[in-house]
């Protein structure tokens, strides 16, 4: 009798944006910041917020599902406004699974630091996996779970304005209903395919790159 097969885990991209967060001690609307999570496959996964520092912050609901072909945004609060933790790099880390399968797909590293200033002169580390720990849940979840906190960035002058743009038609083709999906606010030939899809995230992170300077 042949032995069981076995499903090998497959890894998948993971999006996120942005790529890194920046808080400024004395700037009171930097203290929130926003990471979206995208999920641009036709199956959904849960995602977990881990963090190497994670009693300087306070994120909303750090686990969850996201829907097929669908993102969320996860409000970040720093709650360490400290001088002393000025320039100091800390890393959250979002791990992904098949819902309900609960098979790893991947995994994402977002850079997060409080400056003082608006030089960034923080170098970058890359910190021990053992480091990340769970972030606590809250349990008294507020109606602001999930809600996009908007805020002004500052960009410079050089910023690749065509980057920019791409980056935008990519996030409005990300929204757009998948192919097969009943909507029918939406033109039959709006529906894009999961390829479509792919490619437009992949996209997205490259202008993310770009635009962040990474």
């Amino acid at each position: 009798m042949p032995p069981p097969l076995v499903a090998t885990p497959r890894k998948l991209p993971i999006f996120v944006f942005p790529q890194n967060i920046t808080f400024y001690l004395d700037d009171q609307s930097t203290h929130k910041q926003v990471l979206t999570l995208y999920n641009p496959y036709d199956f959904p996964v849960k995602f977990k917020v881990l963090c190497t520092a994670p009693n300087k912050y306070q994120v909303v609901d750090p686990e969850g599902i996201i829907k097929a072909s669908s993102c969320v945004d996860i409000v970040v609060r720093h709650t360490a406004l400290l001088a002393n933790n000025c320039n100091v790099i800390d890393k959250f880390r979002i791990h992904m699974q098949e819902y309900p399968t609960k098979q790893v797909i991947g995994k994402r590293d977002v850079e997060a630091k409080l400056l003082s200033g608006m030089t960034d002169t923080a170098g970058r580390s890359t910190p021990d996996p053992d480091m990340f720990q769970q972030l606590p849940i809250n349990e008294n979840r507020q109606q602001q779970s999930y809600a996009l906190i908007s805020r002004n960035k500052t960009m410079d002058r050089g910023t690749n304005y065509v980057a920019l743009i791409t980056g935008i038609i990519c996030i409005v083709g990300l929204l757009l209903p998948t192919e097969g999906e009943q909507n029918h606010r939406v033109p039959d030939y709006l529906h894009l395919s999961v390829n479509f899809k792919l490619i437009f995230s992949f996209v997205l992170g490259m202008v993310a790159n770009i635009v962040l300077g990474l």
